[in-house]
């Protein structure tokens, strides 16, 4: 490894995770089986892709592990908070995304992970019924009752850093209001005088990480720290954030299948993508106030990839539609299609179908264990504020709207993004272009 400036990973990880459901018991089992040596963390790119350092005589293809200091898997340990009381093990078992040959190896550890109470308003989640919740008069008791959890968990477990990571439920739709989101001042006030309506739930466990010095990553696609108070609050903790809403089916496809007929020249007449959905996260999103906040992030991709300013004669006035129904028989077994009617020499059309049968916790496991790693690397690193580079795990990467800067989500742009800063955060040149 050359000399690079990051702070080693020494000591104890503490990865605390809001909501104890399948995603985040998906992603616990799988990082407790690996390190029994009974499964194989596929799909982490912290674990298996190899990044070029170097050039001509000294070009090198190397894991990540070998070019800045990742924390080891055996050094994580796992916290949660969650609205349903039931414990990590009886979590992934209701759950039903994975076998029971694949949960009971590490029973007795996820046992031991029992959520605390949750931070939680129904108005924002009127679908979920739980009942393990902390009696908080204002948000700012809730950050506070937050705060002090993360300080609770990291005395107990002894660890030497925490990273807090939302993998629950999407909220509903909280638009921007620049009079309370605008500053971190005007944000703490409206905690403090218990507005309930600019102030999420999601924003209180944000701030709260931050307060105590851990990056936080919003997995799901609310407005949480995509404001530029909590722009404020992570530059005057020096702690990165990252966000928002994990890619993991149907746009991972879109942001890399777009750019082929971008590339190609191709023009595009329409965008139809609907999803079924049977998991927990389903039936929050029948809600149509909660499934506004996921349509505003899943549209927000091929407009920045195939951009009619940029080649009008192929890209105006193009349709893009999106849509998730809930459909208790699939569980987590989602289901994508996508209708794409492009068109091709002197106009004559063609259409593209792509059906993706996936497994949602499954591909989002491996996203949240990268987010978790490279998030504590950024932070021992001294980076802050937006991770831009985490954007090729992201559907709505964040990006400073006030300035006009648009988000990048060319998943091979976004890729050059990643690589270039793992070879600077490990004493290389970032020697990528984004074109």
């Amino acid at each position: 490894m050359k000399e690079n400036k990051v702070k080693p990973a020494e000591g104890k990880l503490g990865i605390l995770v809001v909501g104890n459901g399948a995603v985040a018991t998906t992603f616990m089992t799988g990082v407790l089986m690996t390190r029994k040596g009974l499964t194989k963390p596929i799909g982490s790119m912290t674990q298996y892709d190899k990044i070029r350092v170097g050039k001509g005589a000294d070009k090198e293809y190397l894991p990540y592990k070998d070019i800045v200091p990742l924390t080891d898997l055996n050094d994580i340990v796992f916290g949660c908070w969650d609205v349903y009381p039931q414990n990590a093990y009886q979590s992934a078992m209701y759950c039903e995304v994975l076998k029971e040959k694949d949960i009971n190896p590490v029973k007795d550890e996820l046992e031991q992970i029992v959520p605390m109470k949750a931070a939680f308003d129904k108005n924002f989640a009127k679908r979920l019924e739980g009942d393990n919740m902390k009696d908080c008069k204002t948000r700012w008791d809730m950050v506070e009752a937050l705060r002090q959890d993360i300080r609770d968990f990291k005395a107990k477990n002894d660890c030497a850093r925490i990273v807090v990571l939302w993998a629950a439920s999407t909220e509903i739709y909280v638009p921007v209001n620049m009079e309370v989101h605008d500053t971190l001042e005007h944000l703490e006030a409206a905690m403090k005088a218990n507005d309930t309506e600019n102030i999420a739930p999601s924003m209180c466990y944000a701030y709260a990480a931050l307060a105590e010095n851990a990056p936080f990553i919003m997995g799901a696609p609310n407005t949480t720290v995509d404001i530029p108070a909590m722009w404020e609050m992570a530059e005057k903790t020096k702690m990165p954030i990252a966000g928002k809403d994990f890619k993991t089916g149907q746009t991972l496809v879109k942001s890399g299948f777009s750019p082929i007929i971008g590339t190609r020249c191709l023009g595009l007449s329409g965008w139809f993508s609907t999803n079924i959905l049977g998991n927990r996260d389903g039936l929050v999103l029948d809600e149509p106030a909660n499934f506004r906040t996921k349509e505003v992030s899943k549209l927000s991709t091929l407009e920045t990839i195939l951009k009619p300013e940029d080649q009008p004669d192929l890209y105006t006035d193009y349709y893009h539609k999106v849509r998730i129904n809930y459909y208790p028989p699939r569980n987590d077994n989602k289901e994508g299609w996508d209708n794409i009617d492009i068109f091709g020499w002197m106009g004559y059309p063609m259409q593209i179908k792509i059906n993706f049968l996936c497994r949602d916790s499954i591909l989002a496991a491996p996203l949240c264990l990268d987010l978790c790693l490279l998030s504590d690397l950024a932070a021992r690193a001294g980076r802050f504020g937006i991770q831009r580079f985490l954007s090729f795990y992201l559907k709505s990467p964040m990006h400073d709207y006030t300035q006009g800067e648009e988000a990048i989500n060319h998943l091979y742009q976004q890729y050059t993004m990643l690589k270039n800063a793992i070879r600077e955060m490990g004493g290389y040149e970032a020697d990528e272009e984004i074109d």
